[in-house]
């Protein structure tokens, strides 16, 4: 998607980067936001997305996953036309997490026009433990995919 204005592109990691791979969307955001990308870190509860993608037509969520596929499988998900998996995508710490603040967003009408989720399954959500190395791999694969998709290199 070559061409499009940053301010109608976002691109949200959320994740807590204290526990393991839990940190693979937070650090999928920092490195693209390094590179110039429309991006930012939400390491709040679900109710911060739904301002984050406020006047956004195109957002991306890059999030963990837990699914029991295999440690660095990246899934995409077009939320806007399939219910994300509960299961699948873990409940932040207040409860609150990426599912319900999509049905949220759905119920008040504060969707995007387009919102993409990516999530990369982990291996482990060990406090204190840095990325593992297949979810740290995964995520070196997704910010460059990202990086062309929103036109950047």
């Amino acid at each position: 998607m070559r061409g499009t204005e940053s301010s109608s592109v976002l691109i949200l990691g959320i994740g807590n980067p204290d526990r393991g791979d839990d940190g693979a969307g937070v650090w999928v955001a920092e490195r693209l936001a390094e590179r110039g990308a429309p991006a930012q870190v939400c390491r709040r509860d679900g109710f911060t997305l739904i301002e984050a993608w406020k006047g956004r037509q195109r957002v991306i969520v890059v999030d963990a996953t837990v699914s029991g596929a295999s440690p660095g499988t990246i899934s995409c998900i077009d939320a806007l036309r399939q219910d994300l998996p509960s299961e699948a995508f873990p409940v932040s710490t207040h409860g609150y997490g990426l599912v319900e603040a999509i049905a949220m967003a759905r119920t008040l009408d504060r969707l995007p026009a387009e919102l993409t989720v990516y999530g990369i399954e982990v291996a482990s959500f060990a406090i204190g433990a840095p990325l593992s190395t297949p979810v740290q791999q995964a995520c070196v694969e997704l910010t460059q995919s990202l990086l062309e998709t929103v036109g950047f290199r």
